[in-house]
């Protein structure tokens, strides 16, 4: 178990993996807090954990989400092998599943929340199932109205959080759940980049698509599959990939597939044999070409590599 070094009712992890994968934290709160729910702060997390995880950096995967609001200064997060700059006023966020990796986080300031998926209930969960799908942004930019009204519930959501044994516990629980619904549905609502009119239908597109291809990478892997199983054009398929995020829905289909491979080699002993059948390459070779193709490295190098303390 990975625990605060000065302060027991900081964030607890707990690992599971042996030395040779990615490690898999899953969430403890503290005594008398029993639900997933734990808010802090960046500045607090730092100092509680010294240099764990950051020196030396590795990277690691939780089964909850993990929100920050930077302040001041600056964040750097790693994020499925991307690394993101986080500014202030903006917001990492960090889905369960994820692969993430710490830098140092010294200058940064923010409040920083951690909650399993299972802590929002289920009609909330539905409306923020876009922002919550693995393929959402990591990083959101607030529109400037938004932003401060954000802010304050942060904080209120930490002060409610700190204030255990101020009011009942059930109380007090209700309390941080509601706080943290209310700031994930504005915050679902708060983009800085709302679409230009006449895009709203490709949005749309775009997202069931998103949502397919999560249930589907392993075993359809054409645009026209995607664009048969919802119920449109290739043509439709593709200008909704293309003005969501500048990529053709094949570069999208070929992405997901390629970060799947990625995290089954971070976190377990499989064969490129093993990964190229679960993601439904006809043979290994096939595969091979495909994995050295988009990360310049052949399945062996990259988890030769990946399995290199500090490489």
């Amino acid at each position: 178990m990975m625990v605060s070094k000065r302060h027991p009712a900081g964030p607890r992890l707990t690992a599971r993996a042996d030395s040779a994968s990615v490690p898999l934290y899953g969430f403890q709160p503290p005594v008398g807090t029993p639900y997933g729910l734990e808010v802090t702060t960046v500045e607090d997390f730092h100092t509680d954990h010294d240099d764990w995880p950051w020196n030396p950096p590795r990277p690691g995967r939780a089964t909850f989400h993990y929100l920050i609001l930077v302040t001041e200064g600056e964040l750097r997060h790693d994020v499925d092998h991307v690394t993101h700059t986080v500014a202030p006023g903006q917001w990492l966020w960090v889905r369960a599943g994820h692969v993430q990796g710490w830098h140092d986080p010294s200058t940064a300031r923010g409040p920083f929340i951690l909650f399993e998926p299972e802590v929002l209930r289920a009609d909330t969960a539905r409306l923020l199932a876009p922002l919550t799908a693995q393929g959402a942004p990591a990083v959101l930019t607030p529109h400037p109205d938004d932003a401060p009204w954000l802010e304050q519930t942060a904080f209120q959501l930490l002060d409610e959080h700190r204030a255990l044994g101020r009011r009942p516990l059930d109380t007090h629980h209700a309390l941080r759940c509601s706080l943290l619904e209310t700031l994930l549905l504005r915050l679902a609502h708060a983009s800085g980049d709302p679409s230009p009119s006449g895009t709203a239908g490709h949005h749309d597109t775009y997202n069931r698509f998103l949502n397919a291809l999560e249930l589907h990478f392993r075993e359809l892997h054409r645009v026209d599959d995607y664009a048969q199983l919802l119920g449109c054009s290739v043509r439709t398929l593709s200008r909704a990939a293309r003005t969501a995020t500048g990529e053709g829905a094949r570069d999208i289909i070929n992405n997901r597939r390629l970060l799947e491979a990625r995290r089954l080699f971070d976190h377990s002993r499989w064969t490129a044999q093993t990964v190229a059948a679960h993601l439904g390459f006809t043979d290994t070779a096939n595969f091979g070409r495909f994995f050295r193709h988009h990360t310049g490295l052949t399945p062996a190098a990259y988890k030769a590599r990946a399995t290199t303390p500090g490489s």
